[in-house]
C-alpha cells in the first residue's frame, strides 16, 4: 500500500513513519511548518510534499494523519473525498460537530479509517476485558486508571503541544485520551463528568513554553445511572509513576500493574491471586492494523467520536 503522511505535528509522527515504512511505501509527507516539514522529511528519508493538494493528488492509497488536532476535521475530510483511507492519531477532533463531519465523509466515500486507540490491544486491558465480560467479578462499580509521563517537569514536551487553539487543552485530551477510551470500553458512556484541571509543574523552562497555561496535571470523574464510578487521572508532571488500572465489582476487584494482574473474588476466598500477563493475547497496534488491512473492531470511526465527546464534556 502507498502511504502518504500528513502533518507531523504529534511526537508519534516520527515513530508512525518508522513503521509504515516498514509495512508499506511511504511516498510522501506535507506538513504546514515548513521547517519542521524539511526536517522530518530528511531525518526519515522520505519525500515532501509541498502542498497539501499535493498529498491529495498523489496516487497514495492511504494517509497517516499526525497534524495539529484543530486541523484535523478539514484535512480528514478533503482525504476522505479524495478517497484515500485514513488512520489517525487521537483525539479525533475538537468538537461533535467535526467529528460527525469527518465520520459523515469517511462512510460517504466508503474508505477506511483507523485512530490509535493503543491500550486496548495490549494484553493487560485484554484479559481485564476477558475476566470482567466472563462475570466474574459481577457489575463494575469502580473504575480507575492512571497514566501519567514527566513532559513537563522534565521539560521534554515539544513547545507545541502548550498551544491551547492547536490541542484544544492540555494533558486530559492529550494522554488523558487514553484513560477515557478505556472507561467507555470497560464501562459505556459516562451521564455526568466533573473535573479538575491544575498546573502543577515547577519547571520554569517548561512554565515558559506553556504560555498559554494548558494542565498539565488532570483528573475526571465520571458517574452512571448504575451508581458506577469512573476515574481518569493524568498529567505530564508525574516522574516514574506507573499506569495502574482497578476494577471493582460487587464480587470481586482486579487491579493492574506492570506484568500482572492481580484478582480477589468470592472464587478466591477473597485472597490475592497474581495473574501473569499472557504476552500472546497482545494484538497488533492500530497502525499496523491498518496498514496490513486487517482491522480488529474497536478502532473505527464511532469510537473516534465517543472519544471526542467524552473529552468534550470533561472539558466544559
Amino acid at each position: 500500500m502507498k502511504v502518504a503522511i500528513c502533518g507531523v505535528w504529534h511526537v508519534h509522527a516520527g515513530g508512525y513513519a518508522k513503521t509504515a515504512k516498514e509495512l508499506s511505501e511511504v511516498i510522501g509527507v506535507w506538513e504546514a511548518d515548513s521547517e519542521r516539514k524539511a526536517k522530518f522529511a530528511e531525518n526519515h528519508e522520505i519525500p515532501a510534499f509541498d502542498t497539501f493538494e499535493d498529498l491529495l493528488a498523489s496516487d497514495a492509497e492511504a494517509v497517516i494523519v499526525c497534524s495539529a488536532t484543530d486541523a484535523h476535521a478539514d484535512h480528514m475530510v478533503r482525504i476522505a473525498e479524495a478517497g484515500k483511507h485514513i488512520f489517525t492519531e487521537k483525539v479525533l477532533a475538537l468538537s461533535d460537530e467535526d467529528s460527525e463531519r469527518i465520520a459523515e465523509a469517511v462512510k460517504k466515500n466508503n474508505v477506511n479509517f483507523v485512530i490509535s486507540l493503543v491500550w486496548k490491544y495490549g494484553p493487560g486491558p485484554i484479559m481485564l476485558k476477558e475476566i470482567v465480560d466472563s462475570g466474574e467479578i459481577g457489575t463494575i462499580n469502580y473504575f480507575r486508571f492512571r497514566n501519567c509521563h514527566s513532559g513537563s517537569s522534565a521539560n521534554w514536551l515539544p513547545k507545541h503541544f502548550y498551544n491551547a487553539k492547536e490541542c484544544g487543552g492540555g494533558a486530559m485530551i492529550d494522554l488523558g485520551a487514553h484513560g477515557m477510551y478505556l472507561t467507555d470500553w470497560f464501562c459505556g458512556a459516562p451521564d455526568t463528568y466533573k473535573s479538575a484541571f491544575t498546573n502543577a509543574c515547577l519547571n520554569e523552562d517548561a512554565n515558559a513554553i506553556n504560555t498559554d497555561r494548558v494542565e498539565d496535571n488532570a483528573v475526571t470523574v465520571m458517574s452512571y445511572k448504575n451508581g458506577c464510578i469512573a476515574v481518569n487521572e493524568t498529567g505530564f508532571v508525574s516522574m516514574c509513576y506507573p499506569g495502574i488500572l482497578e476494577i471493582g465489582g460487587e464480587k470481586g476487584t482486579l487491579i493492574w500493574t506492570g506484568d500482572s494482574i492481580v484478582k480477589r473474588t468470592l472464587d478466591t476466598d477473597k485472597q490475592a491471586v497474581e495473574i501473569p500477563l499472557d504476552k500472546s493475547k497482545a494484538q497488533p497496534s492500530p497502525l499496523k492494523q491498518f496498514l496490513t488491512g486487517n482491522i480488529l473492531p474497536g478502532c473505527g470511526i464511532e469510537e473516534a467520536k465517543r472519544l471526542t465527546h467524552m473529552m468534550v464534556e470533561a472539558y466544559k
